[in-house]
């Protein structure tokens, strides 16, 4: 009977033991995402490329590091009228592009038939430092324009340097304050426009879950959230308002991933809904229908694509 424990009492091995409580270390803190990517999650899910018409893209892979693209669109473009309804014409386009990628070195360029030129041009001085360049060149006149980004990434925060035509200057600055969440501020100023402006972001995140939220001078407030249902499924939301002209738009949608598929959808405050249908049919070959419908205007859009090559 040395082994029978009497009614009522516990042996020591049944206490239950504190748990510790996980100490954060705020030296070893993660780099966030830049600054202007704290919505990310959301654009991905809510704003996918939608196009109305037929597009064809074709890229050839010429070697690891070079490769040619040639795009196809036929379609109708909305044009500015004063009245509710929209009016569209017919519209076709080729574009050519050549692309150079290596580990430090990103070459992007496309040439339209309408004459517009645009090119991006990223270099990564060292494991921190890099360069971004973006233009654009039109017949247009005034309607050029183009932008260098100088980006510092550090351990735990990043911050990034702009400097465009017409006089634009502005710096960012994005710091993680803990594992989860991380605060920014950015200024900029465009001489040109005699405008100036000062913003702040809050981005906070875990692994089911992404939410943002950024607020600026020139009457600009976005929010954001990203609820991750599963590794395939994740739903997202957003607001924007603009405390100067009163404006807000709200919109919620779906991000679908699967084994060879990818379908977005969403619906805004302004009776909008749109969905965007990416099916993998082969290796290197994929079909895109693109559909969006607007009720209160009247505007009612679909496409459909084929994307051949990688």
């Amino acid at each position: 009977m040395e082994g029978v424990v009497p009614p009522g009492t516990s042996t020591q091995s049944e206490v239950p033991k504190p748990t510790k409580e996980e100490r954060v270390d705020y030296m070893n803190l993660p780099c966030p995402i830049p600054y202007e990517e704290i919505h990310r999650e959301s654009f991905m899910s809510l704003k996918p490329e939608l196009f109305e018409g037929m597009r064809f893209d074709f890229t050839k892979l010429l070697n690891p590091n070079f490769a040619l693209s040639h795009s196809v669109y036929m379609g109708p473009t909305a044009i500015p009228s004063q009245s509710s309804e929209t009016i569209k014409i017919p519209t076709a386009q080729y574009e050519f592009g050549a692309n150079f990628i290596d580990p430090k070195l990103m070459l992007v360029g496309r040439v339209l038939t309408d004459g517009r030129l645009t090119t991006r041009v990223k270099c990564d001085l060292t494991d921190r430092l890099s360069i971004k360049v973006n233009a654009q060149l039109t017949n247009e006149p005034h309607m050029s324009h183009g932008i260098v980004n100088i980006d510092y990434k550090g351990k735990d925060y990043r911050t990034q340097f702009q400097l465009g035509n017409g006089a634009l200057f502005g710096a960012n600055y994005i710091q993680s304050v803990t594992p989860h969440l991380s605060l920014g501020g950015e200024v900029f100023w465009a001489g040109q426009h005699r405008k100036s402006g000062v913003g702040y972001a809050a981005r906070y995140e875990t692994d089911k879950m992404v939410a943002a939220g950024q607020v600026a001078t020139t009457g600009m407030v976005a929010l954001s959230y990203v609820q991750k249902v599963s590794e395939k499924v994740s739903l997202a939301s957003d607001l924007i308002y603009n405390y100067m002209s009163r404006d807000v738009t709200a919109s919620a949608g779906y991000d679908y991933i699967l084994r060879q598929c990818r379908l977005r959808g969403k619906i805004d405050s302004n009776g909008c809904a749109s969905a965007f249908l990416e099916e993998r049919l082969n290796m290197g070959f994929k079909f895109i229908l693109s559909a969006e419908i607007d009720h209160i205007r009247k505007d009612y859009k679909f496409g459909f694509g084929i994307t051949v090559g990688e």
